[in-house]
C-alpha cells in the first residue's frame, strides 16, 4: 500500500480484547498512519456488531494498523501488542468475555507469523506471566471494518463510562511504557 509523500506503508492486524480500548493504544504510536476496527477470523462474511458480540460468527474483534516499517517495526508493534492486554487468558479480557474477545495476531505474510511465533515463545519462556501465553496466531482471511460508530471510538466518546473507567486507565499505563515511541502532536 502506498501513502503520500512516497511512504510505502504495511499492515498488522491484531485482537486484544475490546477494540476500542487497542484502538486508542495504537493510535498513539509514531509510525501509525491509522487504525481501524473491525472484525477477522470468524465464519460470517461481513459481520455486524451484532453478529460478532454473539459470540457465534467465529469473529474476533480487531484492530488493523496501517503503518510506516521506516518509522515503526512489526517487531515493535508485536511489543506494543503484548503490553496493551493480557496474554494468558483466554477468550475474555476483564469483564469482556466470549471469544469476540480473544487474544490474536492474524498475521499478513510468513515474516509476520515468524515474528509473531518467535516473540510469543520468548516471551512464555521469560517468565514475566504465572500462565501461558493463549495468544492465538493465525493467516488474516478476511477483514471487516467495524460500524462507522465503533471507528476512533475513544477519542470520540472520552466521557463515556467505559472510556473513563476502562480505556483511560489502560492508555495511561501504554503511555507510560511506550513513552519514546509516542507521537509528539
Amino acid at each position: 500500500m502506498a501513502i503520500s509523500n512516497n511512504i510505502k506503508a504495511a499492515k498488522a492486524t491484531f485482537g486484544g480484547g475490546c477494540f476500542w480500548c487497542t484502538e486508542a493504544q495504537f493510535q498513539y504510536l509514531d509510525g501509525v498512519i491509522s487504525v481501524e476496527s473491525g472484525y477477522a477470523g470468524g465464519t460470517v462474511a461481513n459481520p455486524g456488531y451484532e453478529d460478532v458480540s454473539t459470540g457465534t460468527t467465529g469473529h474476533a474483534e480487531v484492530i488493523q494498523v496501517t503503518y510506516d516499517p521506516v518509522k515503526i517495526s512489526y517487531d515493535e508493534l508485536l511489543q506494543a501488542f503484548w503490553q496493551s492486554h493480557d496474554p494468558t487468558q483466554l477468550n475474555r479480557q476483564g469483564n469482556d468475555v466470549g471469544t469476540q474477545y480473544r487474544s490474536v495476531i492474524f498475521y499478513h505474510n510468513e515474516d509476520q507469523h515468524k515474528l509473531a511465533e518467535l516473540y510469543k515463545q520468548k516471551l512464555d519462556a521469560s517468565g514475566a506471566y504465572d500462565k501461558p501465553v493463549v495468544t492465538e496466531i493465525a493467516p488474516l482471511t478476511d477483514f471487516f471494518k467495524a460500524e462507522d460508530y465503533h471507528q476512533n471510538y475513544y477519542n470520540e466518546n472520552g466521557s463515556q463510562p467505559y472510556c473513563h473507567f476502562v480505556i483511560q486507565p489502560k492508555l495511561a499505563k501504554f503511555k507510560k511504557v511506550f513513552k519514546d515511541k509516542l507521537k509528539t502532536n
